[in-house]
């Protein structure tokens, strides 16, 4: 699989974990667990030398990074985090513009 076509399946995946989490459908440990299980599948993922980041690639990893950097009361109490959130999760859905201050990279 390529780093598009990854991103593409797991984008919208992510985005419904994220939202779910958000509004209290779904445990954080389900989303930590989405996290490191994409984070396995990206090893079976070819990267061609220097190969460009889409925004929403950048997003995607944003995003990765923000959920699983801050702790869940955190993530469910911080009003700005959790804009910066929807915000992202929109994006990578092809909802919406791309959110400032987004410097996602590859792990």
């Amino acid at each position: 699989m390529r780093v598009n076509q990854f991103v593409e399946l797991k984008s919208k995946q992510l985005a419904h974990y994220v939202r779910a989490f958000l509004a209290r459908q779904v445990e954080y440990s389900e989303l930590d667990m989405f996290v490191w299980d994409t984070l396995e599948e990206w090893g079976q993922v070819t990267i061609q030398k220097n190969e460009a980041y889409s925004e929403k690639e950048r997003v995607f990893w944003h995003l990765i990074h923000q959920v699983s950097f801050w702790p869940q009361d955190t993530l469910q109490t911080d009003s700005l985090l959790i804009d910066e959130l929807n915000i992202c999760a929109n994006f990578i859905c092809d909802q919406g513009g791309f959110p400032m201050d987004c410097i996602g990279i590859r792990p």
